[in-house]
């Protein structure tokens, strides 16, 4: 396997599995993972991971300061490899 692919999917396991472990401790009120790393991941490469962490466990779904930073990276991501197809 390619080493970007592992990679990713790396990125993007950690990404889910930290998504859905934030919840976890929300629900428990236990101290909570930095909205920073969870952004961090996703723009490292986890975004995917991201969305679908947010999706399935229903978690920073309603917080639109975190949505616009979390689409704003995508955008970022989709302008990047746009260009990089381009050229």
């Amino acid at each position: 396997m390619h080493p970007i692919t592992v990679y990713f999917l790396a990125m993007n396991t950690l990404a889910f599995l930290f998504n859905g472990t934030d919840k976890w401790l929300a629900v428990r009120q236990k101290s909570r993972i930095s909205e920073k790393m969870l952004l961090g991941l996703a723009l490292t490469g986890g975004s995917i991971g991201s969305l679908t962490g947010m999706l399935l466990f229903r978690h920073k779904i309603s917080k639109a300061s975190f949505l616009w930073k979390f689409f704003g990276i995508v955008m970022l991501q989709l302008l990047f490899v746009y260009f990089i197809w381009k050229s």
